[in-house]
């Protein structure tokens, strides 16, 4: 049996201050890598906060080339702590000035793996008008595991996107959010739905505080192949705004093997 020390950091980033998002994130890294984590995980957007009311400011002001500094920053402490290090999504703006919600990983090395461009943008929040779309979902493989999906909030919504992760190989997927209170059914409904008909863990990472029905609700959470919540981090108006570490080892292969087993009728192609 192999195991993998995943750790996920659930916080409450400040609005317009990237500098400080990117210390606590540094921070933040460090405390879960010296806790054994060797796959670390950071919610959306936490370099410019998430406001719906200040986005377009707020992301304006964060917004960086992958290659900029704050890429940089991440980079070095995806080396330094040797894990690998999928850093939530932040602001992109790329060279011809459009603006993307974009996923990054880093590898031990410190090499940037993988980018993901948030497919399905959350338009009661207006996001349409402030980032790009991306084109499509993004896998990466890594060293141990195999073929990690990615997954930008509204896009784990979209049941038809989870199976488009499953299809590209993907039976661990990496859900970074901002997902706010108001619809916390569709969190407690879709994913575990999402884990068990794809045979999937999802390793979630949220964002969480605020104040009234657009606060960040918390509860990250990982969701193992058979759909079951096996480790969640508190509720906003649990935990108020204080940051908070949820690790755990995890056997991955066998769970995935297991789902294999006991509900792939759920996906095999054919029909019965």
């Amino acid at each position: 049996m192999s195991t993998t020390t995943v750790g996920i950091a659930q916080w409450h980033p400040v609005c317009g201050e990237p500098r400080r998002n990117l210390v606590t994130a540094l921070t933040l890294i460090k405390s879960l890598a010296a806790q054994g984590c060797t796959l670390i995980v950071l919610p959306e957007l936490w370099a410019s906060g998430y406001d719906a009311a200040s986005l377009a400011d707020d992301t304006a002001v964060a917004a960086e080339p992958l290659d900029g500094e704050r890429g940089r920053q991440l980079s070095a402490a995806a080396l330094q702590h040797r894990v690998w290090l999928f850093a939530g999504s932040v602001p992109e703006i790329d060279q011809d000035g459009g603006l993307f919600n974009t996923a990054v990983v880093y590898a031990p090395d410190g090499s940037l793996r993988a980018r993901h461009r948030k497919v399905h943008l959350y338009t009661p929040l207006g996001e349409d008008a402030v980032f790009r779309a991306g084109s499509g979902p993004t896998v990466v493989d890594v060293d141990g595991i195999g073929t990690i999906g990615l997954s930008v909030c509204f896009d784990g919504d979209h049941p038809e996107y989870a199976r488009a992760l499953h299809d590209l190989g993907a039976r661990v997927v990496v859900s970074v959010s901002a997902y706010e209170v108001a619809t916390e059914s569709w969190w407690d409904i879709l994913y575990p739905a999402n884990a068990l008909a794809n045979g999937q863990w999802w390793l979630m990472a949220n964002q969480c505080g605020g104040e009234g029905p657009n606060a960040l609700l918390g509860r990250s959470r990982i969701i193992a192949p058979d759909g079951a919540a096996i480790a969640e981090a508190p509720r906003w108006d649990d935990h108020g705004h204080e940051a908070y570490l949820l690790v755990l080892s995890l056997d991955l292969s066998t769970a995935v093997a297991a789902a294999e087993q006991d509900a792939g009728a759920l996906w095999a192609s054919g029909h019965r």
